[in-house]
């Protein structure tokens, strides 16, 4: 663990005890909530604006600028990058920190790309399947056999495509196949050749593997890559322009731009534009589960996207009865939508986010939640794996950014879901 890991820790919760009132449980029916029209106007997209216009307090961006710096003097990473919208109102964008130890490294702005790791899962792989089911031409319900012939192992025949969506096909949680296999038919391979876990539909658990076959299914129903697909029907037309995978084959304005992760002498040293998962490196850089690289800027026009129903800047990507379909969770006693998750315990979403939410979070210190009941959105990006090696999950940083974002709403009630005991 990097020096000051744990001390950061405490420094983040130390100061969001400080700044926060105390928290305020909900009724057993939530109180009517009046919001002023002018600060539901729909906006074809983000506009910038203080925090006082959308009914919150206009001291949240000193606040997250205090949380964030603490977190980062305390080596929770080199930097960060954070946006925070509400009701289309881009309220916080801004870049803290370095993109990397060394000195003279590129401060971090809004624009600064990062390794989103487990976020691929969401703004890539499960966007990508649920523009293909609009279009009737993935069905969630059939077994993943009837898409790829290949997996045919007896006892994958019961998982369906929903069950790669909700992690609970009975896949194992993780190998390092990158030590020995290369390619998608490799990965196919290995995957089918390696025994279940659990019978499928019985449990949850959070395998990449899962993501890694929906990708297969994607390219296999498609003919297309899942970059390429991802880049045609997501990306371009909602103009999330530092939104890619493999950011070290474009140009050297792009790279300057990236904040690298780890050094890997067994892939040349510093990873920078590189995916540091190993896995989805072996599969060349594009994978269902990680590889996509992004900024907080284009974060935010995604997670707008989702709180306008699935539409931006006059693009529609996918129906608001889709997306509200597939951002509810699936079952009892699981936390998890389709692709998506929702908050459960003690979230990385924290205590106020409400159980309607949807959001996930990254290996290398990534994450988005996103907010529907109160219109509103947190983006924070940091490289925590870093050139210094592996640093503490920044469980804390997020909780506390949330925690503040949702304190400083003023023109709704603040309920602890937490501890009203609503999570999962």
């Amino acid at each position: 663990m990097p020096h000051g890991a744990v001390a950061g820790t405490l420094a983040v919760s130390a100061l969001v005890g400080a700044c926060a009132p105390a928290p305020v449980r909900r009724p057993t029916v939530p109180a009517p909530v009046t919001v002023e029209p002018s600060r539901l106007a729909t906006v074809a997209t983000l506009v910038a604006a203080p925090p006082a216009a959308v009914g919150m307090d206009p001291r949240l961006p000193a606040r997250l600028d205090s949380i964030v710096r603490a977190a980062l003097a305390a080596d929770a990473a080199p930097g960060a990058s954070l946006a925070v919208g509400r009701w289309g109102r881009l309220v916080h964008l801004r870049g803290y920190g370095a993109t990397d130890w060394a000195p003279g490294a590129p401060a971090v702005t809004d624009s600064t790309l990062y390794d989103l790791a487990s976020l691929t899962k969401v703004i890539a792989t499960t966007t990508s399947a649920m523009i293909l089911e609009e279009e009737g031409r993935l069905d969630v319900s059939r077994p993943v056999h009837d898409y790829l012939p290949e997996l045919d192992a007896p006892d994958k025949a019961a998982i369906t495509v929903r069950m790669l969506l909700t992690h609970s096909g009975g896949l194992e949680a993780y190998a390092p196949l990158y030590t020995k296999y290369r390619g998608r038919a490799e990965y196919l391979a290995q995957i089918n050749a390696r025994p279940l876990k659990y019978v499928p539909g019985t449990q949850m658990v959070y395998s990449d593997w899962d993501m890694v076959l929906l990708q297969a299914v994607i390219e296999r129903v498609t003919g297309q890559t899942l970059d390429a697909f991802a880049a045609a029907r997501v990306f371009a037309p909602l103009g999330m322009r530092d939104t890619r995978f493999t950011p070290d084959t474009a140009d050297a304005a792009l790279m300057r731009r990236t904040a690298p992760t780890v050094v890997d002498t067994s892939r040349g040293g510093l990873l920078h534009g590189v995916v540091h998962d190993g896995n989805a490196w072996a599969l060349g850089g594009v994978s269902g589960h990680a590889g996509l690289f992004s900024s907080a800027r284009d974060l935010a026009t995604f997670a707008q996207t989702v709180l306008n129903g699935g539409t931006y800047g006059g693009v529609r990507v996918v129906a608001p009865q889709t997306l509200a379909r597939w951002t509810a969770p699936q079952g009892p006693g699981s936390s998890r939508a389709l692709g998506w998750d929702t908050p459960s315990g003690a979230s990385s979403s924290g205590r106020y986010f409400s159980p309607r939410s949807l959001g996930h979070t990254g290996f290398t210190g990534t994450s988005i939640w996103i907010d529907p009941e109160r219109g509103l959105f947190v983006v924070l990006l940091t490289n925590r794996v870093s050139s210094r090696g592996e640093g503490p999950v920044p469980t804390a940083l997020r909780r506390a950014v949330a925690d503040a974002v949702q304190r400083a709403v003023l023109d709704a009630p603040l309920v602890d879901w937490e501890a009203f005991g609503e999570r999962r």
